[in-house]
């Protein structure tokens, strides 16, 4: 397991971060991720770098909303600020203790900490879209998380690392291999300003004039394998059915259906969970496109109720209704951005300025052989 972790921490400070000597990595995590945190800052100070490290623990979310006063809610940690606002790289690790801490927090107290976080994410949005601040969001194997993956945590552990490529004998260039398939696409999509979803349950369009794909190949989510834009917010219409579960804040939805005219939502069902959708879809931004993306990375093949991996499921698309992204040109501001999932494997096809560009789950071999 030593091992794993230095390849694990190899790959993210110096393919995902891109750290380089005299820069600063601010990295936030749980207790739970103090092994990888470990192997993380040797290899950090190594190359001649710095790290500092936020370390949460246990509950420490749910103590906030339930005991926090006001002027807690309101309160953002001096290091936060300085990290987003001067230091060149960040690092999210995922390690949960529990999936579902937050799930019954009240709203009202939620929207005092997003209006007091509000500033700072406003700088981090601004600095990760122009990579002044590199940043990367991945994933420690804990109990928790293997078990809302329906794992043992063993079986949990090799699936983590198999998608980080960890047991490659170079993940580096593995992941670098990846970036130089994908952009054969990425460069496709880029010449095109209308895509079409259509399968048995979509009927998506939407414009990308003066939008961007991003090449995601390890470099901001790790694992990757997707392509991914912001659509122009009021170009999107019709109606796309997710074939997959979705979790948000701990909450469930299934069988979640949209229907949009002229880039807003006008309709939604869902077969559980529509009153927590009913009070997302109440808030600033939600009912507006924030992402439409393709999943790339056919190594995961198996639902994990993990956003991170679950959006990658090679033969799926996903949108995010909420927060788009500056750097593909998105203009649309929420607190909220999540991604919804559904499988495109059978008889579901994307085109592009009325070009058939994938079908079944594949890019056709004309325009990327690679998938």
């Amino acid at each position: 397991m030593e091992s794993i972790h230095d390849k694990y921490a190899e790959l993210l400070v110096h393919y995902c971060l891109e750290l380089k000597p005299g820069e600063r990595l601010l990295i936030k995590s749980s207790i739970l991720a103090e092994p990888l945190v470990r192997a993380i800052y040797k290899v950090v100070l190594d190359l001649g770098a710095v790290m500092e490290t936020q370390f949460t623990f246990q509950e420490e979310k749910r103590l906030l909303f339930t005991r926090g006063s006001d002027f807690a809610l309101s309160y953002v940690s001096p290091l936060t600020r300085t990290g987003f606002a001067e230091y060149e790289a960040f690092l999210a690790i995922r390690s949960p203790y529990n999936m579902a801490e937050d799930q019954n927090i009240d709203n009202e107290r939620l929207k005092k900490l997003q209006e007091s976080l509000a500033p700072i994410s406003q700088t981090y949005s601004e600095r990760t879209a122009t990579r002044s601040l590199k940043r990367c969001l991945c994933q420690y194997p804990t109990n928790a998380a293997a078990q809302r993956a329906n794992m043992s945590l063993e079986e949990y552990e090799h699936f983590v690392y198999s998608a980080c490529k960890l047991y490659d004998d170079d993940p580096i260039q593995s992941w670098k291999n990846v970036g130089l398939k994908q952009q054969g696409v990425v460069d496709i999509l880029n010449e095109s300003n209308h895509i079409h979803y259509l399968g048995e349950h979509v009927d998506l369009q939407f414009s990308t004039v003066g939008r961007t794909w991003i090449n995601s190949d390890g470099k901001t989510n790790m694992p990757s394998g997707e392509v991914y834009t912001s659509p122009v917010e009021n170009s999107v219409n019709g109606h796309i059915h997710f074939s997959y579960p979705g979790f948000y804040r701990g909450h469930k939805v299934e069988d979640v259906t949209l229907w949009f005219k002229d880039g807003r939502i006008e309709k939604w069902e869902a077969k559980q969970g529509k009153d927590y959708l009913d009070k997302i879809f109440a808030m600033q931004g939600t009912r507006t496109l924030g992402e439409a993306a393709i999943g790339t990375n056919y190594d995961i093949q198996q639902l994990t109720n993990n956003i991170l991996f679950d959006e990658k499921i090679g033969g799926t698309v996903h949108v995010a209704i909420g927060q788009s992204y500056k750097q593909a040109g998105g203009k649309n501001i929420s607190p909220v951005h999540w991604d919804m999932i559904t499988d495109m494997s059978e008889q579901g096809a994307i085109f592009a300025n009325g070009a058939k560009i994938y079908e079944n789950g594949h890019f056709l071999p004309e325009i990327a052989e690679s998938f």
